[in-house]
Order: structure tokens, then C-alpha cells, then sequence
């Protein structure tokens, strides 16, 4: 049944449907998450904690608890971040022309493998070196005991949030491809960008020191240059479909006209032939 077709109980019951998958598959994710939590957790523990000789603590009764629920949460998200996208996708899919669903399925594995390019980078590159400044930082003063929650927010947050960053070349090219910005627009703001590069790197990263903000914003201004590259490539696309467009109906005339001047005189033949038999 076509979109225009459909009422809105038959929308809201297709709604209904598709959430309710989702949200078992996110529960049988957890339930996966939660069986194999030690793996889990000595993944997330294995770039801070894998060259000191010591554990994190818990300073509170319910704080292993939490945690362990929180992280199980959070893989069975990122468990089912395809099955989400793809459920939204084909909800909305009836409302999309041919050509918009194609590029929105040939959009979703890029989304999705640039934010795991970006957690890879936040996870091996990144977090190593802002852990060990943090750690030794202060620790003639101090002794260090990292409570397991904040350690847990803090590889969390940093994954995700470079994971979202590694999103930058997709949404300029997005963006070049609807003609919402140019290419050389972009470029003639690069300056502004590193700047927003350098505070988003000091919002993202966990520390203040420069070394580490420059490991974050360095990739920034990597992405925003090869998004440059993707926005024109999307100005490019959207021009050679805009030709097409306007050369299409135009050879259709073209070709409608020659078959009309080559039908004119048959036409004229049965009018004198029909008019000459006394025919109306």
C-alpha cells in the first residue's frame, strides 16, 4: 500500500511494530552485554589500565552495579545502532523518492563506519596518552585511585564524542550535495574552523594540557579539509543531475517535434483523401 494510501492508524500501527523490534533487539543485546560484562570490561580497562599494576576502585556499595548496567546499556546500543537506522529509514521510506532512498542506504554504512573509525581513534590513539597525563599528573602530592565510574564516563564520552566528530566529511558532503553550502565557501572559512576545531578539542578532551587537545583537534581539521574535498564532489553530483534534468525534457520535445513534422504529411493525405470522398 502506497504512503498517500495509508491512514494514520495503519502509520501509528507500522510505528508501534518497528518499536517494538527495536526495542527487543536491545534488550536481547543487553541480556548478550550482560553475559559477556568481563570481556566488556577488560576491553574498556585495557588503554588505562593495562600498563599499571592496580585495579580501579568503588567507593560507593552500588557503584559496580550501576556501572556494569550502564555499559551493558551502552553496548546494546551500539549493538543496534544499524537496526535502529534502518528501522527509522524504512518508516520513513514511503515519503522519499527512488532516488533519495538510494542515497540515504548508500549514506548508512558510511555513517556507520566513520563513527567506528572515530571510536577506534578515541579509544587506541587518544584516550592512551590524556589517561597517563592524568594519572601522573600531581602524583608527587597525590595517590592516584581511579573510582571505576568516572573512568567508565570518561572513555565513554570520548569514544562517542569522537565517533560523532568522524561524522564531519559525510555531513559537508550532505550538505554540497543539497547545495546548502559550496566548497568554496568552506574553504574561504578555514581558519574559522580550525578555531572551532581547537574548542571542540578542549570540550571533547578530558584534559587541559595542549599535547592532547592538538591529538583531537589535528583530525578536526583533517576531516573538515577531506570534507571540502566530499562537498565538492556533492556539487559535482548535484550539477550532473540538474543537467540531466533539464536536458531531458528537452530532447523529448526535440524528438516529439520530428515525429510531428514527419507525421504532418500523412496527416494532411487522409484530411484531402477523406475530404475528396465526400468524407467528414
Amino acid at each position: 500500500m502506497a504512503a498517500s494510501e495509508m491512514t494514520l492508524r495503519e502509520h501509528l500501527e507500522e510505528l508501534r511494530r518497528r518499536l517494538i523490534f527495536v526495542v527487543v533487539f536491545v534488550i536481547l543485546a543487553m541480556i548478550v552485554a550482560f553475559v559477556f560484562r568481563n570481556p566488556i570490561f577488560a576491553f574498556l580497562l585495557e588503554p588505562g589500565f593495562s600498563q599499571l599494576d592496580e585495579k580501579p576502585i568503588a567507593t560507593e556499595v552500588l557503584e559496580t552495579v550501576g556501572v556494569t548496567f550502564k555499559v551493558t546499556l551502552l553496548v546494546a546500543f551500539a549493538a543496534s545502532l544499524p537496526v535502529v537506522l534502518y528501522h527509522v529509514i524504512m518508516f520513513a521510506s514511503p515519503g522519499l523518492t527512488a532516488r533519495e532512498r538510494l542515497y540515504v542506504f548508500l549514506f548508512l554504512p558510511g555513517v556507520l563506519i566513520a563513527f567506528a573509525a572515530g571510536v577506534a581513534f578515541g579509544y587506541y590513539v587518544l584516550f592512551p596518552p590524556a589517561f597517563y597525563f592524568l594519572f601522573n599528573f600531581g602524583s608527587e602530592n597525590v595517590n592516584p585511585e581511579i573510582r571505576i565510574a568516572s573512568y567508565v564516563n570518561v572513555i565513554t564520552s570520548l569514544m562517542f564524542w569522537m565517533g560523532v566528530v568522524f561524522q564531519i566529511p559525510l555531513v559537508l558532503f550532505g550538505l554540497g550535495r543539497l547545495g546548502v553550502v559550496g566548497s568554496r565557501w568552506l574553504m574561504r572559512r578555514w581558519r574559522f574552523a580550525v578555531l572551532l576545531a581547537f574548542i571542540a578539542a578542549a570540550m571533547i578532551t578530558p584534559t587541559f594540557d595542549p599535547v592532547n587537545q592538538t591529538l583531537v583537534a589535528v583530525p578536526i581539521i583533517v576531516l573538515y579539509l577531506f570534507g571540502i574535498l566530499l562537498a565538492r564532489l556533492g556539487e559535482r553530483l548535484r550539477r550532473g543531475a540538474r543537467a540531466r534534468e533539464e536536458r531531458g525534457p528537452g530532447l523529448l520535445r526535440r524528438v516529439g517535434r520530428r515525429l510531428a513534422f514527419w507525421r504532418l504529411p500523412g496527416y494532411l493525405w487522409r484530411k484531402l483523401f477523406r475530404r475528396g470522398r465526400g468524407e467528414p
